[in-house]
């Protein structure tokens, strides 16, 4: 049963100038688990979480290697998200074997969007529910590029996508003036802190449900899982999460109000709200 009138298909405009289609793939980008972007002026870090269906089922990869120099990873509907991926990995091949040298993400950035905005355009296409975090290394120095379903294309300083991913955006917009001239470790450790924000308070990052990718200047992209991820995660263990922090960014509790004159003791402060409850039925499963 469709939503109204207006959302029988992709070229279908409301009276309010939306495409219902496009805005439905965009909420199943946002129910994907959390990828975050990072980039220094000589790298570019990417992290995403895995999700596994239950305990039986193996976690999902979420980062693919484009080229030597270039990555992605996906937050959305996964089976959308690989065949974007294979997409942009046949581009790649195609500009090394035609010029020999590897595409610049500028290239990159353009088809990707030629080929998003078409399924927006013609009647019969349905709009690919999936956002992308492409991050790679050229000429022009370390890119983090976001594209969603509505094939905005934009290069980014540092970005999240998927669920709760805003926690994640709070952190990396408090910390920008640190990611230019950080280490790649460092940045690791800055896309792990974000990425960990997007989490419930009971669940954490482990080995499993975690990957790492790297790409820079002398590094050609490398991805990380299982045993390599382990020292990075150790490493931002004891750092509390931003989310937990009294007054400060989104999810956390209000400071306490001020004590009143006269040397009475202040009201208690209101307890926080309950976290909603995780929703289990994603798209990613």
């Amino acid at each position: 049963m469709f939503r109204n009138q207006y959302d029988s298909d992709v070229t279908v405009w409301s009276p309010q100038g939306r495409l219902h289609q496009v805005d439905y793939a965009v909420e199943a980008m946002k129910q994907g688990s959390a990828t975050v972007g990072i980039r220094s002026n000589t790298h570019a870090v990417l992290v995403a979480l895995k999700r596994a269906a239950n305990e039986l089922c193996s976690h999902q990869k979420k980062i693919y290697e484009l080229d030597t120099h270039c990555g992605v990873s996906i937050a959305g509907l996964l089976s959308d998200g690989r065949i974007l991926a294979r997409n942009l990995q046949t581009e790649c091949a195609s500009w090394r074997w035609d010029y020999k040298q590897p595409v610049p993400v500028a290239v990159l950035n353009e088809r990707m969007q030629l080929k998003l905005q078409a399924n927006t355009q013609y009647y019969g296409r349905r709009p690919f529910g999936v956002g992308l975090i492409i991050a790679g290394y050229d000429k022009d120095g370390a890119h983090i590029v976001r594209t969603d379903p509505s094939a905005e294309v934009a290069e980014m300083h540092a970005t999240s996508i998927g669920a709760r991913s805003q926690s994640a955006r709070t952190y990396l917009e408090r910390n920008l003036d640190k990611f230019a001239h950080s280490s790649p470790d460092e940045l690791i450790a800055h896309a792990l802190l974000s990425l960990r924000d997007t989490l419930p308070a009971e669940d954490n990052l482990s080995a499993k449900n975690t990957t790492i990718a790297v790409v820079g200047k002398g590094t050609p992209f490398k991805i990380m899982e299982n045993d390599e991820v382990a020292p990075h995660l150790a490493a931002i263990a004891g750092v509390a999460r931003t989310t937990a922090v009294a007054g400060g960014g989104a999810g956390g509790a209000p400071p306490p109000p001020p004590a009143p004159q006269g040397g009475a003791p202040a009201p208690a402060a209101p307890a926080a709200p309950a976290a909603p409850a995780a929703d289990d039925n994603r798209m990613e499963e």
